[in-house]
């Protein structure tokens, strides 16, 4: 393997990205409110403009994992991946109109909140617990795997990359809260944009043009067609890209803490949306990058890769080869590169590291202990946030030490988005769905996924014929688009599969709709047999009503029974100027299906109540929606 090095100026670039990034995290912990209260340190004040947001967002989907990986995967197998820009309409729709609206007009500082509102606290709990549990095992492998790719073809100091990198990126986090992470977030995503662009067109004008690359790649049969093949046991079609994408898309733009956890911030519900509609052009740029990437350095190389010649030993050290090859007589430009690769490292680890800190105070500690003071929750938020980032570094450690069992261990951990993902939208769109069939949903595709994760690690791994799933990284979509961006092939003839083994080569691409699938189906099934929820105990705020909203020229006494009895409430709302209320009562004071206990403080906070004559016990529903009667 050949073996390359950096500049003193590549250095210099990459130390200046650090000190940035550390100068952005100290401005914000000693201007403005200076981190005083939790709604500033954990939602940046509720005062963030759609602009940061959108690229913040954006920042947290392209980790480091998947600026090597798309070029590689293009590489190797064309451009039919570049379909998977097709799911980011509806996946970024539903959440827009849907979940968003939900989840802000709820007033919810963790996402996890409306499951304690919709079902029970222990639905909430088991949220949260398999958030963490993946987070932790997720943040240290992204920022230990870019630096061994770095570290074996550049001789780039693996474990001061390692230190460097997440002693930064804990130290801006615990300082400056949210708002620090998503402005250094924009600062980051310039310098990923930046970096990538500097080597398609470096690259590209050594091969000749664009015009030459593309006619390289046709001649090599790496422009792909369209394939309509609609078995879900092929890697990728039209059908997985396109509609299996968007359960992916759902998992990480729709009910996932730390991309939620940006929209609840944002100043209006408005300015919300505008952030999800704003990252759609923006991913879809990011995908291109990352496709004509791969296309330029099959240009440089065609069939002689540097993995088929010796020169690096992994798929995933291909783009890094390919950079230093590159520029090597440009000193300052790999420097570039690496601190783009790093921004990516930083954007996901600091996301983990603040959406960690927030689901454990306001789901694990906040509920036990209500007389906690202002002051103490801020400070206990942020020695949270400091925690989680040491822990990030001895996950580094472990994963080190894990060899090939790392891939495995990630590819589950990965799997944990479908679920998730289940288990909201049975409480949204299915307003029978009761608790105990909730909990058990969510263990069914708990178990689902680990049984097709484990399945198919094991059946790769006696096959002596490599599987077409073959991966260099796992799959780690819940957080960051990983899953989708950094499954790299090996060419192989595909062996003719049968019974569990052809279960276990279900594309990765349908993961996350599998275990969705799974857990709705188990969740109401479950439901029907334990009772299902009566209409009149759901609060309204907490559910879709996807068939009352389609058959809206119906009379409202039918929308309503469409809703399974849930009272059907028409609301004008004014969204120009509707914004966050904070309510007087947290959610730890929340009863089942989204009921608040009845304060003197209710009266003075409820905007609408809806009195329901047969329940016995008139209790009183509570809604956090800001409306103006035209």
């Amino acid at each position: 393997m050949v073996q390359m090095h950096f500049s003193t100026l590549d250095y210099v670039i990459f130390a200046l990205l650090l000190l940035l990034s550390t100068g952005i995290g100290l401005y914000y912990a000693f201007s403005g409110g200076r981190q005083q209260t939790t709604q500033e340190f954990l939602l940046a004040d509720r005062s963030m403009h759609f602009l940061p947001v959108a690229l913040s967002l954006l920042a947290t989907f392209q980790s480091a994992v998947a600026i090597l990986g798309v070029p590689a995967e293009i590489y190797t197998s064309g451009t039919e991946y570049w379909f998977l820009g097709v799911s980011y309409i509806l996946g970024l729709l539903i959440p827009a109109h849907i979940f968003i609206p939900i989840f802000y007009r709820l007033g919810l500082t963790s996402v996890y909140q409306y499951l304690e509102l919709r079902f029970n606290t222990a639905t909430r709990i088991c949220g949260t617990v398999t958030f963490i549990f993946q987070m932790v095992i997720y943040m240290g492998v992204v920022l230990y795997a870019p630096a061994l790719a770095l570290n074996a073809v550049t001789g780039f100091d693996l474990w001061g990359a390692v230190l460097a990198v997440g002693l930064v990126c804990t130290l801006y986090t615990a300082l400056g809260g949210l708002k620090a992470v998503i402005w250094t977030d924009v600062f980051q995503t310039v310098v990923m944009f930046a970096g990538q662009l500097t080597v398609i067109v470096v690259g590209a004008w050594r091969v000749g043009g664009m015009g030459e690359v593309w006619k390289i790649a046709q001649e090599g049969g790496r422009i792909s067609g369209i394939d309509f093949n609609p078995d879900p046991f092929e890697r990728h079609t039209f059908w997985t890209l396109a509609f299996g994408g968007i359960f992916m898309m759902l998992a990480l733009y729709g009910v996932n803490q730390a991309q939620v956890q940006r929209y609840l911030s944002s100043k209006t519900e408005k300015e919300a949306i505008k952030s999800c509609y704003l990252v759609f052009p923006c991913q879809q740029i990011v995908l291109a990058l990352g496709c004509v990437m791969g296309l330029v350095m099959y240009a440089q190389y065609r069939e002689n890769s540097p993995l088929a010649s010796g020169y690096v030993k992994m798929p995933d050290q291909m783009v890094l080869y390919f950079v230093m090859d590159v520029l090597q007589d440009l000193p300052g430009l790999p420097g570039l590169f690496v601190a783009c690769l790093f921004s990516g490292s930083l954007s996901t680890i600091s996301s983990a590291f603040n959406s960690l800190a927030t689901v454990t105070m306001e789901d694990l500690i906040k509920p036990y202990f209500p007389s906690m003071t202002e002051k103490k929750a801020t400070v206990l938020s942020k020695l949270l946030a400091l925690g989680y980032g040491i822990v990030c570094l001895g996950m580094a450690y472990i994963a080190s030490q894990m060899g090939s069992v790392l891939q495995a261990a990630l590819s589950i951990f990965g799997m944990v988005g479908g679920p998730l993902l289940g288990v909201f939208c049975l409480g949204i769109f299915f307003p029978c769905a009761n608790s105990v069939g909730a909990l058990s949903g969510l263990l069914a595709g708990l178990v689902m996924a680990f049984w097709i994760g484990i399945g198919s690690f094991v059946s790769k791994s006696s096959s002596s014929v490599p599987s077409v799933n073959t991966t260099a990284f796992p799959q780690t979509g819940n957080v960051t688009m990983t899953a989708m961006t950094t499954l790299l092939t090996t060419a192989a003839t595909k062996p003719r599969l049968s019974g569990l083994n052809k279960f276990y080569a279900l594309s990765y691409m349908w993961y996350s709709a599998h275990n969705s699938t799974t857990v709705v189906i188990v969740g109401l099934l479950v439901s029907l047999f334990t009772g299902p929820t009566e209409g009149k105990d759901v609060n309204p705020d907490t559910i879709f009503p996807i068939l009352s909203s389609l058959l809206f020229f119906l009379p409202d006494k039918y929308k309503e029974k469409l809703n399974c009895g849930v009272p059907f409430r028409k609301r004008v709302t004014d969204r120009n100027s509707q914004q966050y209320q904070k309510p007087e009562q947290e959610c730890n004071g929340c009863k089942a299906n989204g009921e608040l206990g009845n304060t003197e403080s209710e009266e003075s906070e409820t905007l609408e109540n809806t009195e329901l004559s047969n329940h016995s016990t008139k209790q009183q529903y509570y809604h956090i929606v800001h409306e103006t009667a035209l």
